[in-house]
């Protein structure tokens, strides 16, 4: 992983060289230099390691998830404040799967950090909430549900939204 400051500095001169060699009538390798620029300036924004994580967990790969997630290790200094929200937001849905304790520290991390994405957002207190109704923490999840549901503008996350409400007419 490479930090912030060179990808930025590696953007900046990779620009400068594209301008060059557009002075120079080299107009195709200032094209693909701008091409070049534009990858550095994407993986500014989108962390090049928390793509592969992403990509871990649409596999269902949670050892290979946390496996990447380790490899981050100072996410404050070296990921930007939207990446560090997803960063908690991704170790919350790894530790999920045996630790409710951590993974609820973590998704509360991440929904105070910010999610870039509403949907994401709206997973994420979806998730808390299911990890509070399994604590038998029944008004912090109702109100974490109502958010969850005012933040799910495509109504992808409504079949859970009614299940987990199901299961707290239950308690």
């Amino acid at each position: 992983m490479y930090p912030k400051t060179i990808k930025l500095i590696l953007a900046i001169s990779t620009l400068i060289y594209s301008i060059f060699q557009f002075y120079e009538n080299n107009i195709g390798n200032g094209i693909a230099l701008i091409f070049l620029a534009i990858i550095f300036i994407f993986l500014y924004f989108k962390n090049e390691i928390i793509l592969i994580i992403f990509f871990k967990l649409r596999k269902q790969d949670f050892d290979g998830t946390e496996k990447w997630l380790k490899k981050i290790k100072n996410p404050e200094s070296s990921l930007t404040k939207k990446q560090v929200g997803y960063y908690n937001y991704l170790w919350g849905i790894v530790c999920s799967q045996t630790n409710l304790t951590k993974a609820e520290k973590y998704f509360k991390k991440a929904i105070s950090i910010g999610l870039s994405m509403d949907h994401d957002l709206a997973m994420a207190k979806l998730s808390l909430a299911g990890i509070l109704i399994q604590k038998r923490r029944k008004r912090e999840a109702t109100t974490l549900l109502n958010e969850a549901k005012k933040l799910d503008k495509q109504k992808m996350l409504m079949d859970q939204i009614k299940m987990m409400q199901q299961q707290m007419k239950r308690i």
